[in-house]
């Protein structure tokens, strides 16, 4: 009938009348009625869809909390009003263990406001791609203890999900590094978990469920989810160290205080606005906001730094972050991995978060990161207990009684501990050291250094700087 009423009416005077009518009356199908077309060609399939281009990225930002973004939010804003960048945003968890100055809500409550207060942040940057995995915040300073409690399988598993769901060219994330400053361990997790996801979401092995088809992806009860590997190109680290002169020269710097083109007020304005939606956050939203009111942004204008952990499109560390990438995808590039060393020696060395890091960076590639700061430091409130692990090798093939004396700055002590230590053939003992820092300490950088002898002959000296300040994180 629709046909039959199109071909005979619709090209005389009578038939215009009545496709008004129809369409009046409640018939708009008229209007979008054609002639028949040609029937598809014979057994060819329909096209096959494209990954969804509504989740595509240029960056994702990888980080731990609900605020930790505003550590960028200048540079974001650049990026995204200026540069027309498309940002996706993933936090490990919902802040579920921070302070509230505006009211009595903790834990799950705090997690469900802190969440809340990101997605209104980001929006005003017009950024509405967000993400939370809902690991626990675990405060401390000790990155094992955070992949521990994150469930780090579980929270690599998602990270690498939405690196393939976005395709970002580029990452921006946390240092994975142990410096003097915040130095969450929540925020190296960050760093660790995106840096692995940044090297595995190319490879089609891991976490292969992610990677294949459906067998139906208009229907129900599919059990794959049909993403594509994907390779990033590059990855950055950015910092909440005390003093960031160690990143000078190891990557990019944007400035704050420029004029953005389209915004017309400074980048600092926009990254105050943006962090004053944290307002349960002393330290971020609420400075923010007193910005905003008073007119005073002094805490907002310094520069953006980063430093590149990998590029695989080539440039120099400084160039621009999107210097050298072109639309489309790269191929996967595999990391060298871990490779043991071969030793038969006795040797000493700092355990826990160092010894992992020394391990991670060569096996991801990203070894420069030995060379930001030679000597491993830690924060110390006054008056607290430092931990310090210590690892004594022996590779040789027969028990060695290894001695271990320490050099303290003046006024610190160290808990009673034995002084000799039997550790067997091709084994390792691990050494708790607890000291205590004065507190008149306080504002001053402290090196502790531990020398281990076998029958008169050192086999290793490692030393380490604390800083004793008020703003350390508890260990």
């Amino acid at each position: 009938m629709k046909t039959f009423v199109l071909f005979h009416f619709r090209h005389s005077a009578l038939g215009i009348a009545l496709l008004v009518f129809l369409c009046v009356a409640g018939y708009p199908w008229i209007l979008s009625a054609r002639s028949p077309q040609a029937a598809p060609p014979p057994n060819q399939a329909p096209a096959s869809p494209e990954p969804d281009a509504r989740y595509k990225a240029d960056i994702l930002v990888v980080v731990a909390h609900p605020d930790d973004e505003t550590e960028i939010a200048a540079y974001l804003a650049r990026a995204i009003f200026d540069q027309h960048k498309r940002v996706a945003v993933l936090f490990g968890t919902r802040g579920d263990s921070g302070g509230n100055v505006m009211g009595y809500e903790q834990t799950a409550a705090l997690g469900a406001e802190r969440e809340i207060e990101a997605r209104r942040a980001l929006a005003s940057l017009g950024v509405s791609n967000v993400w939370f995995i809902g690991a626990p915040d675990t405060p401390g300073q000790n990155v094992l203890a955070s992949l521990e409690t994150w469930n780090h399988g579980n929270a690599l598993e998602e990270t690498v999900r939405i690196v393939r769901l976005t395709r970002p060219d580029v990452i921006l994330t946390w240092l994975p590094d142990f410096v003097v400053g915040e130095n969450h361990e929540d925020h190296q997790a960050a760093g660790v978990i995106a840096t692995e996801a940044f090297d595995l979401a190319g490879d089609p092995t891991k976490f292969p469920e992610q990677v294949t088809f459906p067998r139906d992806h208009s229907g129900i009860g599919n059990f794959t989810e049909g993403l594509r590997p994907w390779q990033p190109k590059k990855i950055y680290y950015f910092s909440d160290a005390s003093n960031k002169d160690f990143m000078a020269g190891r990557g990019p710097e944007y400035s704050s205080t420029e004029i953005s083109p389209s915004q017309h007020v400074p980048y600092y304005r926009l990254a105050a606005v943006e962090t004053s939606f944290h307002l349960t956050q002393g330290d971020t939203g609420q400075v923010g906001k007193e910005a905003l009111e008073t007119g005073n942004f002094k805490e907002f204008t310094s520069p953006v730094r980063f430093v590149l952990g990998k590029s695989l499109v080539g440039g120099s560390a400084t160039s621009d972050i999107f210097a050298g990438i072109s639309p489309g995808s790269i191929p996967f590039v595999p990391v060298p991995g871990y490779r043991p060393q071969a030793s038969s020696t006795l040797s000493l060395e700092l355990g826990g978060p160092w010894a992992f890091y020394q391990k991670f960076w060569k096996a991801h590639g990203i070894d420069q990161l030995a060379q930001l700061i030679p000597v491993p430091e830690v924060g110390v409130y006054p008056g607290n207990t430092l931990h310090v692990p210590l690892l004594i090798h022996n590779h040789t093939d027969q028990e060695q009684i290894v001695r271990l004396t320490a050099r303290l700055p003046a006024g610190w002590t160290e808990q009673a501990a034995p002084a000799n230590y039997p550790v067997r053939s091709r084994d390792v003992y691990p050494v708790e050291v607890v000291l205590t820092p004065p507190t008149n300490a306080q504002g001053k950088w402290q090196e502790i250094t531990w020398q281990a002898d076998t029958q008169g002959n050192i086999i290793g000296t490692v030393t380490i700087r604390a800083y004793v300040t008020p703003a350390a994180m508890p260990e």
